[in-house]
């Protein structure tokens, strides 16, 4: 048990990464989420060759699955673009969101009841955002993107929880990641024409930050999450990534020192909302333990950040 705690903080520690990456590499966030993607699908291919675990699907279900893998490279360009046009600690404040987007877009998407409880700490989350909106007047066309980048991010997640009742995780991944790589390359050429720019070919290093991107922020911590997942309730799977931005905040802190660039409505939102997504999760144990289940509660989001 305690193997599996430790494999899924530090998967969750190397997701935090995700935003030091974005800002050291040198590319617009059209280009970067291209170049993350073809690297995470030729990784995913070949680890399906080696695993034998990916299955063939129907048509109907591959191009449904296909639509997931377009809304996480979408998720992707915006919160890569979040990050470039204000920072990483905004970038990852926003991300937080994803769980209160989530409180209202399950019921929605799923059919079940609306809780008063969900909906406000939702409020709460929003009046932290904000504080962070309204204080951070020069980062505020990050916080949209970032904000639609958290949107995005908690559809599809329960669109991946709905998949993963029905197919095996390594199967839901290539066919997401190698279906996002196709739809991001046809919709390419309409991103550099309203986007132009001049480096579509990573310089010296940026290929091998590429690579440690790939690698680190994706195939391992992927890998270490699923086999702690083996061991370890959904509840806590899902309390635990919610520290990624935590983690993200803390390591721009000291990678890039970008306390200095934040005002104290900053820390005031991020915290609010942070503790407002930790006492929905307290809740939502609470009514696990009471043995009322929800779809929430049975699967984790297999989030690919």
């Amino acid at each position: 048990m305690r193997k599996a705690y430790l494999y899924l903080h530090i998967s969750i520690l190397l997701w935090g990464f995700t935003g030091i990456f974005a800002r050291a590499i040198d590319l617009t966030e059209g280009v970067l989420v291209w170049y993350r993607l073809l690297f995470t699908s030729v990784c995913w291919i070949i680890i399906a060759l080696i695993t034998q675990k990916v299955k063939i699907l129907p048509y109907k279900e591959a191009l449904r699955i296909s639509y997931v893998g377009l809304l996480v490279a979408v998720h992707w360009l915006f919160f890569y673009g979040s990050i470039k046009y204000s920072n990483i600690s905004v970038g990852m404040s926003c991300l937080a969101m994803i769980a209160v987007f989530s409180s209202i877009l399950e019921p929605i998407l799923t059919g079940r009841k609306f809780q008063w409880f969900e909906l406000l700490l939702g409020m709460v989350a929003v009046f932290g955002m904000f504080l962070i909106f309204e204080f951070s007047a020069q980062f505020r066309t990050g916080i949209i993107l970032g904000l639609i980048s958290a949107f995005l991010g908690s559809y599809f997640t329960i669109q991946n929880k709905m998949l993963m009742m029905r197919h095996n995780s390594e199967t839901v991944t290539t066919y997401e990641l190698c279906s996002g790589f196709l739809y991001l390359t046809l919709l390419m050429p309409l991103y550099l024409w309203f986007f132009p720019t001049d480096k579509l070919l990573p310089a010296g290093q940026d290929w091998w930050l590429l690579v440690v991107f790939t690698v680190v922020c994706t195939v391992i911590p992927f890998n270490l999450s699923m086999k702690a997942l083996k061991h370890l309730s959904a509840f806590t799977s899902n309390l635990s990534i919610n520290m990624e931005p935590v983690y993200g905040i803390c390591l721009a802190f000291i990678f890039y020192h970008e306390q200095k660039e934040l005002h104290p409505g900053f820390f005031a939102g991020t915290l609010i909302i942070l503790s407002s997504v930790v006492v929905y999760m307290i809740l939502k144990y609470r009514q696990l333990r009471k043995g009322r289940k929800t779809t929430s509660d049975v699967l984790p989001g297999n989030e690919i950040l």
